[in-house]
């Protein structure tokens, strides 16, 4: 038996996976890197995912099954990490599938770097339907990132570290306070956390998972995943790690994105200038905020300026026309 100095343990919480989870317990099975435990939390399904579980159970002393009420992926999470036991952490989604190397990848670049480091790897999206444009634009930026380990310079566009795609020291996860959060997207909110405890990415050119999209994710479908929730948390996070309340403050555009940033600075009382090129908006109030144009920039010394634009061609406009700091909330 293997030292837990250099385990891996592997989260998964399942709800209602069995089409899939086979393939996904076999390919963690199948991982060049042997050293690991599988902490499996069935969270309610009512499909034959527990008896997928047991399956793989009772031939594999590294795969253990453990028993959710069906409460959400955070007490399922809280629960495979209070019964781990590795020095190395990772998560896993039920559903998905591990190139046969990436435990292998993930614990090398952390035995390498050391604590303080977050490894993450390039992931590749499929789907039996075939992977719809969003996703493919999500998968390339995403990689782009990784590659060179710029993963945070774009924190606030889009969760940078994918959920099942990393893995780290339990010291280090504990120190950002592991999944003892309440906040969703809870992926998201834990990158945050790796960013403000100053967990270094560590670069990666493989592709290293395969993750999967169907029509039954739950990022797809449940309300804890919707865009407002998205925006709440990027809100909270800047407010507590960017804002610098000496400067002035700019929201760009007032579409529904925009919209919701504006009420929530202005339900935390936070001052700020609302500004958007729409002629139609440009002068009228929303909120009870006047909304302005553009000559608003000409008028403030070294602005933070949250954009809530999400036209491409806008945003070309706006990254070669200012210089000030600039907050990608889309």
């Amino acid at each position: 038996m293997s030292s837990t100095n250099d385990l891996i343990s592997i989260l998964t919480p399942v709800k209602n996976a069995g089409p899939y989870l086979h393939d996904c317990l076999l390919s963690i099975q199948q991982q060049t890197e042997g050293n690991w435990e599988l902490i499996a939390v069935n969270d309610g399904s009512t499909d034959d995912s527990r008896a997928i579980l047991d399956e793989f159970a009772l031939k594999d002393p590294r795969i253990r099954v453990l028993e959710n009420n069906g409460t959400g992926i955070i007490p399922a999470l809280r629960m495979a990490y209070a019964n781990s036991s590795g020095q190395f952490i990772t998560r896993m989604d039920a559903d998905d599938i591990m190139a046969a190397n990436k435990l292998e990848i993930l614990k090398h670049k952390l035995m390498v770097n050391g604590m303080g480091h977050v490894a993450v790897g390039l992931v590749k999206y499929f789907s039996a339907d075939g992977v719809k444009e969003g996703y493919r634009h999500y998968q390339g930026w995403l990689n782009h990132l990784t590659a060179s380990g710029t993963n945070y310079s774009d924190i606030y566009r889009e969760c940078v570290i994918p959920s099942p795609c990393w893995m780290t020291f339990r010291e280090d996860l504990d120190n950002c306070g592991a999944f003892n959060s309440d906040q969703y997207p809870e992926d998201y909110d834990l990158t945050f956390r790796f960013f403000a405890n100053n967990i270094k990415v560590i670069p990666c050119t493989d592709i290293i998972h395969h993750w999967r999209d169907h029509g039954e994710r739950t990022s797809r479908n449940h309300p804890n995943y919707a865009d407002n929730r998205f925006l709440e948390l990027k809100l909270h996070w800047f407010l507590k790690l960017s804002h610098r309340p000496e400067r002035p403050l700019v929201v760009w555009g007032c579409a529904k994105k925009g919209k919701i940033i504006a009420r929530s600075l202005l339900d935390e009382g936070v001052d700020f200038r609302w500004i958007c090129n729409n002629p139609n908006k440009i002068g009228k109030h929303i909120y009870h905020t006047l909304i302005e144009d553009l000559g608003v920039m000409d008028e403030l010394q070294n602005p933070q300026v949250i954009v809530a634009v999400a036209n491409k061609d806008q945003q070309a406009e706006i990254r070669e026309q200012y210089n000030e700091t600039l907050f990608w909330f889309c």
